[in-house]
């Protein structure tokens, strides 16, 4: 048995409680969190920014020992964008974290003054709280020592408390500037090197979806929490010792383990075959005209464009990566913890995945890297979501593009240029100065547009948005609505999608936004998709809560059960006891009135559509031509149901669906 400790800090009265929580019979953090806020805390009960709305950090039971990519940090807390509870991880914290003594922590009440949280692990874990101005903290995120907004925070922490750092080999868990101003707000955790007293650039994680940063500081009024220590894991010797695991992994695969790893990450390493790696060396060259563009207008296009739109992605955007981080500096890191797989790639001093520079490069037609890395550096600093802020970005400048909204309403210099027939990358660089203008106006929340996307969430500021403008409506021809993509929940939760031409983010899911779904190009009966989906999910769901980064799921998904077998639990009930937790989920999403709901807007349902036609599904392209409103209601209808019939709720106790 494993003594799982949580710390119970309550930031109202700055005191703290340790409870244990013993594996088995939990997996993970995800279902200690879950259970934290289904059953001690019912946070679904209250605002979403209420001070219950408590938000779980932990490790993985595996984190302390020598397994690679086992130090994600795992959130757990109820998302002021879907209003249900969701999970968000970032990489590496928890190798540092591990040190203090506990494996999570839960933070709970409301400081009436921004507040820092220490927690060291020396003989005993201590805690001490450090109040800090909201002036203060402003002019830190306004500049200090070359960086700004949470990058700044975090320098300005190694330096005042440079002695904590050093003594406790220590890392933070930081908001920035977003997390005070939108609903979403990231976590930023950035490793540090004590000794040359800065920041280690490269290494820096988000847990970036659903806005865990928004509640810590929204909700808590906490502005950073630092961790650190000196208390040795006590994970069994067989993870402690790569050895003994190595034997432990050769007697259930018959492989060597770093072989293994080796294999199974090719892509987020290097691939040879390429001759780039990573998210964002690999999608480019393989997804090619695939790859949503220009707000997802491209779903619209002839594949012939469509290629050449790829073409120049690969000659202007991805080749300089590949040139710059494969050839001349191989500029690679781990995320703060030791692994083989380096999969942070750096560009000119900027870490480039996929994601961020996908939603405010080719998705708002830009193609040069010089200009997506200093906005992906701003929505960095700003502590913001990038997948969301890249949607709001590329909905704006189509808003003002079709005349829906008017260049000053959202505080911009110029009309935008986004037509994606002129195939020239100068006349689409003007939209990289724009998206500027609109991070900077959002974060002012400059304008009454801004204001309400900043401050209620993209869907309600939407509906909103088609009141006040039904006469612009009613000209142009299409809502506010129609240009934007998100999965609603409820009345007024949303989760807007990762940026792929795909059905596996524009689906009913009780968790959606990240990849616990099907995600591969392709168009299948509901009923057949819906197995698929929910196979996923509990996989990833599975690697998630046993703090597994999910670039290693490629050799860790075929052992996990086994790998739980080292703390006595039985590898046949590990499936059954991840789909309870999955289920869980939902129970807590029903009550919060997070329930799944159609999608609203026309390009939301055009990405069923176009994808019937051009993977050439003829039933369906059939039904959708005949009524593209009720074939999407019908292949909803059947979906959803399975799905309910599979995660093992009753359609009849949805009351408010």
């Amino acid at each position: 048995m494993f003594e799982y400790k949580v710390y119970f800090i309550d930031v109202s009265f700055l005191k703290g409680e340790i409870k244990e929580y013993s594996i088995p019979p939990y997996l993970g953090p995800i279902e200690i969190g879950l259970k934290i806020h289904l059953e001690e805390f019912e946070s679904w009960k209250y605002d979403v920014f209420d001070f219950k709305n408590v938000l779980f950090i932990g490790t993985g039971p595996f984190a302390g020992g020598k397994i690679f990519g086992t130090h994600r940090l795992v959130a757990v807390f109820r998302s002021p964008e879907t209003l249900g509870l969701h999970v968000s991880e970032l990489g590496g914290a928890a190798y540092k974290f591990i040190s203090s003594g506990v494996n999570g922590i839960v933070i709970l009440g409301k400081s009436d003054e921004p507040v820092l949280i220490f927690i060291e692990g020396e003989k005993e874990v201590k805690i001490r709280f450090e109040k800090i101005s909201k002036e203060n903290l402003d002019k830190i995120y306004k500049g200090y020592g070359n960086y700004f907004g949470a990058y700044a925070l975090t320098k300005w922490l190694l330096d005042i408390y440079y002695e904590f750092f050093l003594k406790n080999d220590a890392r933070s868990i930081v908001v920035g500037p977003g997390a005070w101003e939108t609903r979403f707000g990231t976590l930023v955790s950035i490793d540090v090197n004590p000794r040359i007293k800065d920041l280690v650039i490269g290494s820096e994680d988000f847990a970036g979806r659903a806005g865990a940063g928004s509640i810590l500081a929204q909700a808590h009024n906490v502005a950073g929490i630092i961790v650190g220590g000196k208390i040795k894991s006590k994970v069994p010797e067989k993870i402690r010792d790569l050895k003994k695991f190595n034997e432990f992994f050769k007697n259930l695969t018959g492989r060597d383990f770093i072989s293994a790893v080796n294999m199974a990450t090719t892509k987020y390493r290097f691939d040879p075959k390429i001759g780039a790696g990573g998210t964002f060396g690999c999608n480019y060259p393989f997804y090619k005209e695939w790859l949503p563009t220009f707000g997802y207008n491209s779903i619209y296009l002839k594949k012939e464009i469509r290629k050449k739109i790829s073409e120049i992605t690969l000659k202007n955007y991805w080749e300089p990566f590949k040139e710059e981080t494969f050839i001349k500096t191989r500029s690679w890191k781990t995320c703060g913890e030791p692994c083989p797989v380096v999969c942070k790639k750096i560009w000119k001093r900027k870490k480039v995945d996929y994601e961020p520079f996908q939603g405010v490069g080719p998705l708002i037609g830009i193609f040069d890297l010089e200009i997506a890395s200093k906005i992906v550096e701003i929505i960095d600093n700003a502590g913001l979501d990038a997948i969301t802020t890249g949607h709001i970005i590329s909905f704006l400048l189509e808003a003002v593009t079709k005349g829906l909204l008017m260049p000053e309403e959202i505080g911009i210099s110029s009309f935008p240029n986004l037509d994606p027939l002129i195939l020239n990358p100068e006349k689409w660089k003007k939209n990289g100065a724009l998206a500027i203008e609109i991070i900077y106006n959002l974060l002012n929340k400059k304008t009454w547009v801004l204001e309400n996307i900043a401050k209620k969430g993209l869907r309600k500021a939407i509906k909103i948005l088609n009141e006040r403008f039904e006469e612009r409506i009613e000209n142009v021809g299409v809502s506010f609505e129609d240009i934007i993509l998100y999965q609603p929940y409820g009345e007024e939760g949303y989760m807007t999608p990762n940026f792929y031409w795909t059905l596996g983010f524009f689906i009913p899911i009780f968790v959606s936004g990240k990849y616990w779904t099907e995600y591969g190009l392709v168009f299948t009966e509901p009923e057949d998709f819906v197995k698929v989906v929910y196979e996923r999910a509990i996989k990833e769901l599975a690697i998630s809560n046993a703090g597994f980064c999910r670039f290693h799921r490629g050799w860790a998904e075929n052992i996990l059960s086994s790998l739980y077998s080292i703390y006595e639990i039985d590898p046949n009930d590990f499936e059954e006891k991840t789909k309870e937790i999955y289920k869980n989920i939902a129970l807590y999403n029903i009550k919060a009135n997070s329930i799944p709901k159609p999608l609203e807007g026309e390009r939301a349902i055009d990405i069923f559509y176009t994808l019937a036609e051009e993977l050439q599904i003829q039933k369906w392209v059939a039904k959708f031509s005949k009524d593209k409103r009720r074939a999407y209601q019908e292949w909803f209808e059947r979906f959803f149901l399975s799905y309910l019939y599979y995660v093992g709720i009753d359609f009849s106790s949805l009351k408010n669906f």
